[in-house]
C-alpha cells in the first residue's frame, strides 16, 4: 500500500490529481510498469483521493493499493513521488509510507492464532483448583445480588417470587443458596429498612432469625414496622449462616404463622410421613380450673403464661417471644399459649423440667419426651364458642 501527501498552491479537485499521477508517470519505464497497463491487468487497485480545499490551498491524502513485488512497488512509489504538478497549480507530493498490509495481515492472522491456541488450552485443560472451583460452584449456587433502594444482599430469586425469607445478613444468603434456597433477603441490621417494609407488603414473609438475642431483637422491631408473616428461628444459640442444610429444612418446616398475615403457602413442602401404627389414646385427664381458665383467656390473644409449680404466673409474653425468653425463668412447670407447639420449643421445655405444654395446634414432631403432656387448647378449653 502507497500512502503519498500532496500540498497544492491552489483550488483542485480529485480528478486533477488522478490526472496528475497517470499522466506525469506515463511512459516513464515501459508499459510493463504503466500505471494504466497495471491498472487494467489489476496488479494496481483503485487509487483513492482525500483532499481539502482551504484559503486557496489544497492538501490531501493520496493512496495506491499495490499487488507488484517490492521493488516494482518501491518504482512506482517513487514516480508518483515525482508529481510536480496537479492541474494548472504547482504541487509538492511526498511519500508518507509505503506498508507491507500482507506482513501487517500475517501478525494479526498470528496473534489471533496465538489467542485462539491460549484460549483453547484453558478451556479443554483446566487445573484442578479450576475443576474443583467448577464442582464446588454447583453447591455454591448463584452469587449474591442486590435489591431495592436499599440494595440489600439478596438471592437471585428475590424479585420473581412471591415468597421470600428474610435473614440477618449477607453469610446467611450464602448458606441458603448452599441447600437450593434462592428467594432471601438481608436485612443487614436491627434498624429495619424501607426496601424490607415495601417488600413484605406484597409477598408472602418468612423472618428466618438466628437463635440468639440479636435474632429476638431483629424480630421484635421487624414484628413492629413490617407485616410478617411467618417466622422460623435457627436453635438455640446457633446462627442460620452455621447450620447444615437437614437443619436449615427442619427450622421452615417448624415456621410459626403469627397471625392476620396471608393463607400460608408452605416455602418448603416435606414428604408425607410413613403410616405408622399408634397405641391408643391415653384416657382424659382431669386438668386443674385454673389451668383450664387460662387457655379459654388466651385463645385468640397470640401470647403464652408461664406458670409454677404452685399454678402462680411467672410471665406473660407474646408468642413470638415464648421460645427466645423461656431460658429466663426458673422453676416454669406449665406453659399455656395461642400458638403452634413445635419441636424446638419442646426441646427447650424438655431442659427446662416443664411437665404441661398446651398450645393452639401442635405441628409434626419428631419427638415427643415422655415427662411433657402436650395438649391443644380445644383439648383443655373446649370448642371455641361462637
Amino acid at each position: 500500500m502507497i500512502v503519498a501527501r500532496f500540498d497544492v498552491e491552489g483550488v483542485v479537485e480529485k480528478p486533477d490529481v488522478i490526472g496528475a499521477i497517470f499522466g506525469q508517470t506515463e511512459g516513464l519505464f515501459g508499459p510493463d510498469l504503466d500505471l494504466r497497463e497495471l491498472q487494467k491487468s489489476g496488479r494496481i487497485g483503485r487509487i483513492e483521493i482525500q483532499l481539502e480545499s482551504k484559503q486557496d490551498r489544497t492538501v490531501g491524502v493520496i493512496t495506491i493499493p499495490s499487488s507488484l513485488d517490492k521493488t516494482s512497488t518501491a518504482i512506482i512509489a517513487a514516480a508518483v513521488q515525482s508529481v510536480d504538478r496537479i492541474g494548472p497549480c504547482l504541487a509538492k507530493v511526498t511519500l508518507e509510507k509505503v506498508a507491507d498490509i500482507r506482513e501487517d495481515k500475517r501478525k494479526q492472522i498470528l496473534d489471533k492464532a496465538k489467542d485462539i491456541l491460549r484460549t483453547w488450552v484453558i478451556e479443554e485443560s483446566p487445573s484442578t483448583d479450576e475443576m474443583v472451583k467448577d464442582v464446588s460452584g454447583v453447591i455454591r449456587g448463584a452469587d449474591v445480588g442486590e435489591y431495592g433502594s436499599d440494595k440489600l444482599p439478596a438471592g437471585p430469586d428475590v424479585a420473581a417470587s412471591p415468597e421470600i425469607i428474610l435473614v440477618e445478613g449477607r453469610a446467611d444468603i450464602l448458606n441458603l443458596l448452599r441447600c437450593g434456597i434462592r428467594n432471601t433477603l438481608a436485612i443487614e441490621g436491627t434498624k429495619i429498612p424501607r426496601t424490607i417494609i415495601e417488600v413484605c407488603k406484597t409477598k408472602e414473609t418468612t423472618a428466618f432469625l438466628d437463635g440468639d438475642r440479636g435474632g429476638d431483637l431483629i424480630l421484635k422491631e421487624l414484628m413492629q414496622v413490617a407485616p410478617v408473616d411467618y417466622v422460623a428461628r435457627a436453635p438455640l444459640g446457633k446462627e442460620v449462616e452455621e447450620l447444615v442444610p437437614k437443619e436449615v429444612m427442619k427450622a421452615l418446616r417448624e415456621k410459626v404463622p403469627i397471625g392476620g398475615g396471608k393463607a400460608p403457602t408452605p416455602l418448603i413442602r416435606p414428604e408425607p410421613p410413613t403410616p405408622v401404627s399408634r397405641p391408643p389414646p391415653p384416657p382424659p385427664v382431669q386438668l386443674p380450673p385454673n389451668v383450664v381458665a387460662k387457655a379459654r383467656e388466651l385463645r385468640g390473644s397470640l401470647e403464652g403464661i408461664l406458670l409454677n409449680h404452685d399454678l402462680n404466673d411467672l410471665a406473660k409474653l407474646p408468642v413470638s417471644e415464648l421460645a427466645s425468653k423461656l431460658g429466663e425463668y426458673q422453676g416454669v412447670e406449665t406453659i399455656v399459649f395461642d400458638g403452634v407447639v413445635t419441636q424446638r420449643l419442646v426441646d427447650m421445655a424438655e431442659e427446662k423440667g416443664v411437665k404441661l405444654l398446651v398450645g393452639d395446634r401442635i405441628a409434626d414432631l419428631s419427638r415427643r419426651p415422655s415427662s411433657i403432656k402436650i395438649m391443644t387448647l380445644p383439648e383443655v378449653a373446649g370448642p371455641p364458642t361462637a
